[in-house]
């Protein structure tokens, strides 16, 4: 596979440079749970540490927050004119309504994420960043997020099974389903319903059911794949994609100290 195929098929990664609270507890709340794998960055070199190893990323630069507008220039500027982040696609968030501002921008930086205004009413806001998002295949060829759980022993998985209760390491998660390994191989039945189970996040213990999908040899351990049926609640849902863009995020960090 080519790395063109490749980012094609994973999505690109999204940042968020020194966003607003606004845009920080809001804005990405809504983008996450459109599916959208996103990011926050506080810091311009960790920026650019970040588009280094994902120059496929899209940037979004909050230009009346934290540096003065010259320095968000020059940043903008850097970015479109380094040949190794060159296909980084950008796009400005303004608390601000300054139509020079908007024009200096959009026309100095020919934005393929445009220039979005962020006000308390922040519908028409997000609605606009989706469409940029889509425009420029932010979500490639994958429909969802996936947090891989594999070395975490905070996502557990607890299930009845032979008129007892099996208890399991989660490796993957998205709102679609997981993947887990038990303690003993339970032997599931490829699509047998199981109802009452419990998955634990971290701190949160959320209630599920699932189909048993199938299995595969991951070395020495059997994993199987659980997809969530229709009557989980859209709750837990939400829930499960606030889990795994924290958990993106997490790793992110680590990665870029």
């Amino acid at each position: 596979m080519s790395e063109n195929e490749n980012l094609s098929l994973l999505g690109r990664k999204i940042f968020f440079l020194h966003p607003s609270a606004l845009t920080q507890n809001q804005i990405i709340s809504e983008l996450t749970q459109e599916e959208f794998e996103v990011y926050v960055l506080k810091d311009e070199a960790l920026l650019k540490k970040a588009l280094a190893a994902y120059p496929d990323s899209i940037v979004f630069a909050s230009i009346y927050e934290f540096l003065k507008e010259g320095a968000w220039e020059e940043l903008i500027r850097g970015i479109k004119q380094n040949p190794e982040t060159s296909k980084v696609d950008i796009g400005v968030i303004a608390s601000g309504t300054d139509e020079g501002m908007k024009r200096k921008y959009t026309l100095e930086f020919n934005l393929r994420c445009g220039y979005t205004v962020v006000k308390s009413d922040y519908a028409a806001a997000v609605k606009q960043l989706i469409n940029h998002l889509n425009n420029v295949n932010a979500k490639g060829r994958r429909k969802y997020i996936r947090a891989s759980t594999a070395r975490e022993v905070t996502a557990t998985i607890n299930m009845p099974h032979g008129g007892s209760f099996i208890n399991g390491q989660i490796k993957d998660i998205s709102v679609v389903g997981i993947s887990c390994v038990f303690e003993h191989d339970p032997e599931l039945t490829k699509n047998a319903l199981f109802k009452d189970i419990q998955i634990r996040l971290q701190s949160m213990l959320l209630k599920v059911e699932a189909i048993a999908f199938g299995s595969r040899m991951d070395g020495h351990e059997k994993s199987y794949v659980l997809i969530f049926t229709q009557r989980v609640d859209p709750d837990v849902k939400v829930k499960i994609r606030k889990y795994i863009q924290s958990n993106l995020q997490s790793k992110m960090d680590a990665e870029l100290k």
